[in-house]
């Protein structure tokens, strides 16, 4: 009688395909995702929960999303799934920078550069407009949920009123304070230009060395260890802007460089130890050198020199910027006319003595060169230096020097009036900024730890913030100050409120185009309009005030700020000064760092190497589910690999994933878990073993690795618990039972019912990263379009007792060590071609101890376990294996090989147990 036996089997099917067509599929999910309002029912299911807040740094509104966006921006839709499914209410509002220079560059590129300044910034927010809805639609084709109706904006006319708010605020709490700083100058502009405005050519300059005569002598002696004074010593500095030397205020050295006083026949010099040589050689010196003394550059510190024109004494001062790369070894400083100097005198409180005006020329109190510009003095100062009998040497030097992009002119450092936040200004509590910011960053957790070290030491060491630009695309200080001593007006904490409420009514312009005899009457002329707008920084870094306090569904502060490594210098410092400013701690409770995009050599991704691969490229022939899988499994705490080879290998990984899911929703499809679930206590022991060890991958996941956001671990024990525990153990184990036994028995159902747990909890794990995926495998499983597993928290197992499941536990780990010696010597077998698969294999095991009653408690069950055909347990001293070939025919059925197969009346080629699943009760399994 010939049968064929495959359509007895319980070989089920599923809607669930083998290949997922990502690239294809995903935006129509996308669509289905905002038309369903899936956002705001997920808001509704989570309300009551806790809250976890994850504060969104703004992107730039410029230009469609790279990879570092893709890779920020996933990370987060990780963190703020993976939350939700913990049992948090996480909601996610995403955000956009918008004011500042490259969107006005890009307007002035697009439109031209004389345009009234009211119509430009409305052509601004119109361009920074189009910008958000570009990158928008990028962020959500990479699967991430968030309130995209309803992003913010720091063009929002709410959000830049509470900007000027929480600059009103730090102003009370009297952090805030008007100073000078060094900027970068065009003199054609006659505006200082940020630092994307510069860029650097090849300049031809006069570079001179000048001596700064010693006052002291013996002061100078003392310095150097000498016996008897040092006469007409001069110290050497080596410059290339001569222009600066009217606003000279210092000589600088460094502390731990060797210097040395040389006599020669042009006299006494002072130069650094490692220079002397070059530069005696400059100088056409080569006979009658003495070497005098050596000192360290310490040693030196408050010497008094001769300015070497001026009637002014100038001290030697230390600085860490002084090298030995050029020049002499000792530096001219003028805190006015550069960013260093001006920095190293700060500690020594030296003057900020800016001689220069707008138009580029000494102004008209200025000694000597007054009314002459910067550039024709140039030759002047030198020619002046020679008859003073300074001048130790001149020459021309091409060099890269700063210009204007715009004029393509070489524009000058010079200090200018600018509004700071100061550090170690203190507030009206008596207490700095500096303390309060270093206390927040103590009380801050960090991932990864280094993070601390690096904020602290950012912290510890930065400058006073200078928060004025002058720009015409930004928020603006909306304060009115003296039109003469340029004290800001007594009311001015109202008068900001004032125009706060107009702003939040008509945005910026409101304040741009205010009359200011609106508010001050009479006294508007005395008082003035500040110009200045705010540094981008402090819009973004304002946004805690302005979007998690204002906004009735997030909270303050934070639970969690998630940036790139970048921003410990950038949003994470602004954000945490204006929080200390204003509240006096940080707005965030943890910070995430997360490194680069690099390629397969380790070379950062850009435009110019050509090595960047976009994200709607891998959105478009990948589908975005592999990019975040991807991400998921990449170690960000450093620089992120990417290359086409390792896109292949993630999409390997995902096919794994994937072809695990379709076997697991295939077994179930014909399982209902109200009506067919076994319960626990009668479920098969190895059934409950598999249902505990995925209850332990999701405390492990869930419980461990996502809370402390460490998802490439999470990867990688999902991938391995695939691969390991299901590939290669149970799911081999399990087909047997799934396709041979009754379809209703006992048996069967068991391993549905582990295989439900299983999937529930696996699809749950798998949404954070895999939210398409996940989603699509949900539909199958719940038989639901409606429904998803974003909208539900953990599984929740069965379970046993503690003692229980650690004896469950200890014999199938001991099983499963077994089974893998069974394994190694049935390879060896078919490598010599004495066995096909491993079910014509025959076992005898001699085992002593619990291995041995625990492979004697499993009887007829335990070839089942180790796939073979016949087991033959026996006690022993030791364990040992002993595999052979069974000589009994194959079951045309179950592929097993046994005695009976053959001897059934009304069948052919099929075993006992065979026989009892079509035509019995089924056969009964106890244990596996």
């Amino acid at each position: 009688m010939s049968t064929d036996y495959r359509k007895t089997v319980n070989l089920l099917d599923t809607p669930f395909p083998m290949r997922g067509d990502l690239a294809r599929r995903e935006p129509a999910w996308v669509k289905s995702w905002q038309e369903s309002r899936r956002y705001e029912k997920l808001r509704k299911i989570a309300a009551g929960r806790p809250k976890f807040i994850l504060h969104d740094g703004p992107p730039y509104a410029n230009n469609d999303i790279h990879l570092g966006h893709a890779v920020n921006k996933v990370l987060k839709d990780i963190i703020v799934r993976s939350k939700t499914l913990a049992g948090f209410d996480a909601p996610y509002v995403p955000g956009w920078d918008c004011h500042g220079l490259p969107i006005e560059l890009m307007v002035e590129k697009l439109h031209g550069k004389s345009i009234p300044a009211a119509r430009f910034r409305e052509l601004c927010r119109e361009y920074a407009a189009e910008q958000v809805a570009r990158q928008k639609k990028g962020f959500m084709r990479l699967g991430v949920l968030g309130d995209w109706d309803n992003p913010y904006l720091t063009m929002d006319y709410k959000t830049e009123a509470d900007i000027v708010r929480t600059l009103g605020k730090i102003h009370d709490n009297g952090f805030m304070f008007k100073g000078e700083k060094p900027v970068h100058w065009c003199i054609e502009c006659g505006s200082a230009l940020a630092e994307a405005e510069v860029e650097y050519e090849d300049k031809v300059s006069p570079a001179i060395d000048v001596g700064f005569s010693v006052v002291d002598p013996a002061k100078l002696a003392a310095a150097f260890g000498l016996a008897a004074p040092v006469a007409d010593a001069r110290a050497v500095i080596w410059t290339t802007t001569p222009w600066t030397l009217p606003a000279n205020q210092a000589v600088a050295a460094n502390a731990g460089l060797v210097y040395r006083l040389v006599g020669t026949p042009r006299g006494v010099l002072l130069l650094a130890a490692d220079l002397t040589e070059s530069a005696l050689k400059r100088y056409g010196i080569e006979d009658g050198v003495t070497m005098l003394g050596e000192a360290r550059g310490e040693a030196l510190e408050g010497l008094m020199l001769r300015h070497p024109f001026l009637d002014r004494e100038v001290p030697v001062i230390l600085g860490d910027h002084v090298t030995t790369d050029a020049g002499t070894g000792l530096v001219h400083t003028a805190p006015a006319h550069g960013l260093e100097d001006y920095q190293a005198g700060l500690g020594y409180r030296l003057p900020i003595d800016n001689p220069v005006g707008d138009d580029g020329r000494y102004i008209s109190t200025a000694p000597v060169f007054a009314g002459v510009s910067v550039w024709d003095a140039n030759p002047q100062i030198v020619e002046l230096l020679g008859k003073t009998g300074a001048l130790v040497h001149q020459t021309r030097l091409s060099h890269s020097y700063p210009h204007c992009w715009r004029h393509k002119t070489p524009i000058i450092f010079r200090a200018t009036a600018q509004w700071f936040i100061g550090m170690d200004k203190a507030g009206k509590d008596g207490e700095t900024l500096r303390a309060r910011a270093s206390r927040a960053v103590d009380a801050t957790e960090f991932f990864p730890s280094w993070g601390r070290s690096r904020l602290e030491a950012m912290i510890g060491n930065r400058p006073d913030w200078c928060v004025s630009r002058q720009r015409n695309w930004g928020v603006p200080m909306t304060f009115f100050v003296h039109r003469e001593t340029g004290e800001l007006h007594p009311r001015s904490a109202e008068l900001l409120e004032e125009v706060a409420l107009r702003i939040e009514q008509r945005g910026i312009e409101a304040w741009f185009s205010l009359d200011a005899r609106e508010l001050l009457g009479d006294e508007a002329e005395t008082y003035r309009k500040l110009t200045d707008t705010l540094d981008v920084w402090f819009d973004s870094g304002s946004t805690h005030f302005a979007v998690l306090k204002a906004r009735p569904e997030l909270a303050w502060p934070a639970d969690l700020y998630l940036e790139g490594s970048d921003q410990h210098r950038g949003w994470f410092q602004s954000s945490l000064l204006t929080g200390c400013a204003t509240i006096g701690r940080a707005p965030y409770k943890q910070l995430l760092t997360h490194g680069f995009t690099v390629d397969s050599q380790g070379y950062k991704m850009s435009k110019s190497r050509g090595n960047g691969i976009a994200p709607d490229e891998i959105c478009g022939t990948l589908g975005a589910d592999i990019l975040r899988l991807w991400v998921a499994s990449a170690d960000y705490s450093g620089d992120m690999s990417l290359s086409q080879e390792i896109l292949k290998r993630t999409t390997e990984s995902y096919r794994r994933l994937r072809n695990t899911l379709r076997f697991l929703l295939a077994n179930l499809s014909d399982f209902d878990p109200i009506e067919h679930a076994v319960p626990f206590g009668d479920m098969l022991e190895l059934d409950r073993y598999a249902t505990l060890r995925a209850r332990q991958l999701q405390e492990q996941v869930a419980g461990e690795h996502y809370a402390r956001y460490a998802f490439h671990h999470a990867m990688q024990d999902i991938v391995l618990y695939c691969s390991e525990d299901l590939g290669a153990f149970y799911l081999d184990i399990l087909k047997d039972r799934l396709y041979t036994t009754r379809a209703d028995s006992r048996a069967r159902r068991s391993a549905q019912t582990a295989l439900y747990h299983i999937t529930r909890s696996l699809l749950l794990l798998l949404a954070p990263v895999l939210c398409f995926t996940a989603d699509e495998a949900w539909a199958v499983f719940t038989r639901s379009e409606e429904d998803s597993a974003l909208f539900h928290t953990l599984h929740e197992f069965p379970s046993l007792t503690a003692e229980a499941e650690t004896a469950l536990v200890a014999k199938w780990e001991a099983i499963r060590a077994l089974r893998a010696e069974v394994n190694r010597e049935v390879e060896v077998l078919r490598a010599a071609d004495k066995l096909g698969s491993s079910l014509q294999a025959e076992v005898e095991i001699e085992a002593a101890g619990d291995l041995l009653a625990w492979l004697q408690g499993l009887g007829g069950d335990l070839r089942f376990v180790l796939i073979v055909s016949a087991v033959t347990v026996k006690a022993g001293d030791a364990t040992r294996i002993t595999v052979a070939a069974s000589s009994h025919a194959k079951c045309d059925r179950c592929w097993h090989y046994r005695a009976d197969v053959g001897t059934h009346a009304g069948h052919g080629a099929v075993c006992g147990r065979c026989v009892e699943n079509l035509d019995g009760k089924g056969e009964v399994r106890e244990h596996a």
